[in-house]
């Protein structure tokens, strides 16, 4: 039988996401209520410009006072979309305090507060969910940690930005430039007035933490992931992928060790080979590929963000949360028994593509293949061309450490023969 009391809803923010949030809440109330087993009242709408017209959004529920909101004490779950780390770092803590639980698409707030958010629920017997921080709409939190909860997740790898993922798919489809690319992404929408927290990495970085914390159960803060955006690519780069049989892609990458006794969490523009899965995703679209003992491969694709997908993502948390305060039980909770360590980037092993100016003259390829040889790096490949007393050497290698791979690219800067270390990139996804 349906509970007729409803279960009141605080919602934090109402921009994109939160428009679609009360649009979706109020079109498919009669759902919603059906699969909750109880009926859901938005109460109120924090913003912080109460003059702006929103479409769709009942003006009586409109306040600037979103301290006051969550405090009210009969709000059952806070959805909060603001994002940033303050305020909404202390007005969900507040809500946990006044027995609310919570429901975020806050990703830096995650990944750097997590395990003090978590805590702070449990101590209040609320629930803390954020399905809509890692990958817009595609179910990925969930299955992490309840799905494959039974299972060893060994490494995550993903495209988990959609804007650095259009401006990298153009500049592979069209031969534009970077700058080229990221003008059509920000006239299209892709990218917002002040990229940097796409393209230089953070945003995608602060997704790592979150995915390597679930899958490894231990606790990786956005300090722990090392990052490196997108901005120093070049068409010679996508280029020389494809003559490899590779594109680029901004990845993060999350990874057990061999040994199980460490984990390590970074993200980077990688050459990826056009066998593997991911090579296919385009435009602004996210895929994330996991590989766990038991289940094998999976990869899980969509939309990674927009106010509907984002959305959908909220929406499927509310009813998750609503489920639970009628149940008078809580979801899962932080898993970080493992308390792995986190490895610096100087120990991750991968492949490397080395793009080297030199001069054109005898002896200049032996003499780079000695400085790879005395730094423990082997060489896989090595292609070379030459003209006017000017060259090009692409050296790709067999698996190495980042830091005997920075050694050996100090010491060729330092060659006389060496005019340019014009390009490093990792090779992923073999």
């Amino acid at each position: 039988m349906m509970r007729t009391r409803p279960l009141k809803v605080a919602l934090l923010g109402c921009g994109v996401v939160g428009s679609e949030v009360t649009r979706i809440m109020t079109t498919h109330a009669d759902d919603l209520a059906a699969r909750i087993g109880a009926p859901v009242e938005l109460a109120g709408i924090a913003v912080r410009r109460p003059g702006r017209v929103r479409e769709g959004v009942p003006a009586e529920l409109v306040t600037t006072d979103a301290t006051a909101l969550v405090k009210r004490g009969d709000i059952d779950v806070v959805v909060e979309v603001i994002g940033g780390i303050e305020p909404a770092r202390t007005l969900i803590t507040t809500a946990f305090e006044h027995g609310a639980s919570v429901v975020s698409a806050n990703k830096a707030l995650v990944a750097k507060d997590g395990a003090a958010l978590h805590a702070a629920a449990q101590e209040r017997g609320t629930d803390l969910y954020y399905e809509a921080a890692v990958a817009g709409a595609i179910p990925l939190v969930r299955p992490l940690r309840e799905s494959l909860a039974g299972d060893n997740i060994n490494r995550v790898l993903g495209i988990v930005n959609g804007t650095t993922n259009f401006i990298l798919d153009r500049m592979d489809s069209s031969g534009a430039g970077y700058s080229e690319a990221l003008d059509e992404a920000t006239a299209l929408g892709y990218a917002e007035a002040d990229p940097t927290a796409d393209v230089e990495g953070f945003d995608a970085a602060a997704k790592a933490a979150i995915l390597a914390g679930i899958a490894f159960h231990t606790r990786v803060t956005l300090d722990d992931v090392h990052r490196e955006g997108i901005t120093e690519v070049t068409a010679a780069d996508i280029a020389s992928a494809k003559r490899m049989g590779c594109t680029v892609k901004l990845l993060a990458i999350c990874e057990r060790a061999a040994d199980g006794r460490s984990v390590t969490a970074r993200v980077h523009p990688a050459m990826i080979p056009l066998a593997h899965p991911l090579a296919s995703v385009r435009e602004a679209y996210n895929a994330v590929f996991v590989e766990a003992d038991a289940a094998g491969q999976l990869m899980f694709y969509g939309p990674g963000a927009g106010g509907s997908p984002t959305a959908s993502a909220v929406l499927g948390d509310l009813v998750a949360a609503c489920r639970n305060k009628l149940g008078a039980t809580t979801g899962p909770g932080e898993s970080a028994y493992s308390q792995l360590p986190v490895s610096p980037m100087g120990q991750v092993v991968t492949r490397y593509h080395i793009s080297l100016d030199v001069a054109d003259k005898p002896g200049v390829l032996a003499q780079v293949a000695t400085v790879f040889a005395e730094h423990g790096v082997s060489i896989d490949t090595v292609r070379q061309q030459g003209k006017d007393g000017e060259a090009s050497l692409v050296v790709v290698t067999h698996r190495a450490s980042d830091a005997d791979l920075s050694a050996t690219v100090e010491t060729l800067r330092r060659l006389d023969t060496v005019r340019d270390v014009a390009s490093i990139m990792r090779v992923e996804g073999e």
